[in-house]
């Protein structure tokens, strides 16, 4: 079969960095789905794999954690889904990825595909999807409310990095399924529509005084704080405008932090990282199927929207290498998706 990867970890602009190669069409056995994919989204996961992961042995190694397809076969333990069936999910990082034409996965971090979207609108979500819901459900502990509630809760939620693929969901899951008051950063104008779009209640400018600018918006103090990028610049002010035992959750990767900041106001801090389970078994390793089925519905019903941002066209290294480098530049809006060999 088709797919894309690579034989030694490598900057984007090494000829070798990505490259089209034939490897072997996988086998369906226990859990797993063989999924025929039609579809694919690319994360800061994906070029950050390649640059530290070498592969093992002579197969080459393939990238890719959002996937749109259709189930082709299945194992003998799968119970959830059939032949034919239309998914989306992000896979499992210690596998071989979604930038090829079949994968394998396994059931219970798959969701069926918004009916509503194409495959390549769909392609978007999956691993921002279960990034923002694990972060803003389990880490923050944000409370849910029933759809088209109006009344506002008492929390409060600054989103740092808003306008990026995990920022996209978070703010629209938080203004969906909980009464709190979203205020997002962006700088640029493109990056103030896009998230006063998709339901940010205020807009602060991550390169000014974000303690400033907040103490201008008269609410009070901060109580959550959701980090999507710069932890480390921005840490002491998270916990200038926390309230005590407010929290923050994380996702980025910074190489060092002085939580001892967080002790006067007992703040506590959470490292989301979303191939957790998968990469460990968890016992609960459903819940990522079941939150993907869950936006599916949200998606159908129009209280969600694709976060598709750009589509580099069909799925090839040529292609994939112009997203690798466009993520690693830092300014992509939204996702970046590839469709079709």
């Amino acid at each position: 079969m088709k797919a894309i990867g690579y034989h030694q970890a490598l900057p984007i602009n090494h000829s070798e960095a990505l490259v089209d190669v034939n490897i072997a069409q996988p086998i369906a056995t226990g859990r797993d789905l063989l999924v025929k994919v039609q579809a694919i989204a690319v994360n800061p996961a994906d070029y950050k794999v390649r640059l530290t992961s070498e592969p093992t042995g002579q197969v080459p190694k393939v990238l890719g954690w959002d996937a749109v397809g259709e189930v082709i076969a299945t194992g003998e333990g799968v119970t959830q889904f059939h032949p034919g069936d239309l998914v989306y999910y992000a896979g499992d990082i210690t596998r071989q990825g979604s930038n090829a034409e079949y994968q394998l996965v396994d059931e219970r971090i798959v969701g069926l595909k918004p009916k509503s979207l194409s495959n390549a609108e769909a392609a978007a979500l999956p691993l921002t999807t279960i990034t923002a819901w694990e972060l803003l459900f389990e880490h923050l502990g944000i409370k849910q409310q029933a759809i088209n509630t109006s009344k506002k809760s008492d929390e409060i939620i600054l989103v740092v990095g808003a306008a990026g693929g995990v920022g996209s969901m978070f703010i629209q899951l938080a203004k969906t399924l909980t009464g709190a008051t979203i205020i997002a950063t962006a700088s640029r104008d493109s990056s103030k529509a896009w998230v006063k779009k998709l339901g940010a209640d205020f807009i602060v400018d991550h390169t000014q005084s974000l303690t400033a600018q907040i103490d201008e918006l008269g609410l009070g103090g901060v109580t959550h704080v959701a980090s999507l990028n710069s932890t480390e610049t921005y840490f002491s002010t998270y916990a200038e405008l926390l309230v005590p035992f407010g929290r923050i959750a994380i996702i980025d990767d910074p190489q060092s932090l002085d939580v001892t900041q967080l002790k006067l106001k007992s703040l506590s801090l959470h490292w989301e990282f979303m191939f957790a389970r998968s990469l460990f078994n968890a016992s609960d390793l459903q819940e990522q199927g079941q939150l993907l089925s869950r936006v599916s519905d949200l998606v159908d019903q129009g209280y969600i929207q694709t976060t598709l941002g750009q589509h580099f066209g069909r799925i090839n290294a040529k292609n994939l290498i112009a997203a690798h480098a466009a993520l690693e530049a830092g300014s992509v809006i939204g996702k970046i998706v590839l469709e079709g060999f």
